[in-house]
């Protein structure tokens, strides 16, 4: 295997998966399905390589890669329920998952797009949702507090 640093050419990386499919004691292959599953995963690495590289821009000045949002920040933020995502054009209740499987956090996100501190990551309808639910059921009340009656509201 390459070392760690050094980033792997698609065919070595299939190669990589195809000895590891095959080293799998259940897997029983002949030698024309080791080789069409060795053209399956070059293929499928050179598509998803050939996808990265769009997506990505070539470098800046800084050497850091310069990424172009699907929409503006503006028309992200447009709807109450759902944030739009920058990365994908997709829109989503809460950016947070999506985000871990792109393998970023937050912070990142906000760097990648030059977004503000505070620029949400969760749909304002949806937090309203999870906020009454948790006054519903006493979230965030100290212990001995007695609930509201309704009078009291």
């Amino acid at each position: 295997m390459a070392d760690e640093n050094t980033p792997l050419k698609p065919i070595e990386l299939a190669t990589e998966l195809t000895i590891a499919w095959l080293s799998n004691p259940n897997t029983r292959a002949n030698a024309d399905e080791a080789l069409a599953f060795l053209n399956a995963m070059r293929g499928a690495i050179g598509e998803v390589t050939a996808i990265s590289q769009v997506t990505e821009q070539p470098a800046t000045a800084e050497g850091q890669t310069q990424f172009t949002p699907a929409v503006t920040v503006r028309k992200s933020l447009a709807s109450k329920d759902h944030i739009i995502s920058l990365i994908d054009g997709k829109p989503y209740r809460t950016l947070t998952r999506h985000l871990s499987a792109q393998g970023l956090t937050p912070d990142e996100y906000r760097t990648r797009y030059n977004l503000k501190p505070n620029y949400p990551m969760t749909a304002p309808s949806y937090s309203e949702q999870r906020r009454a639910m948790a006054k519903k059921i006493g979230l965030g009340r100290k212990p001995g507090m007695k609930r509201p009656t309704r009078a009291q509201k």
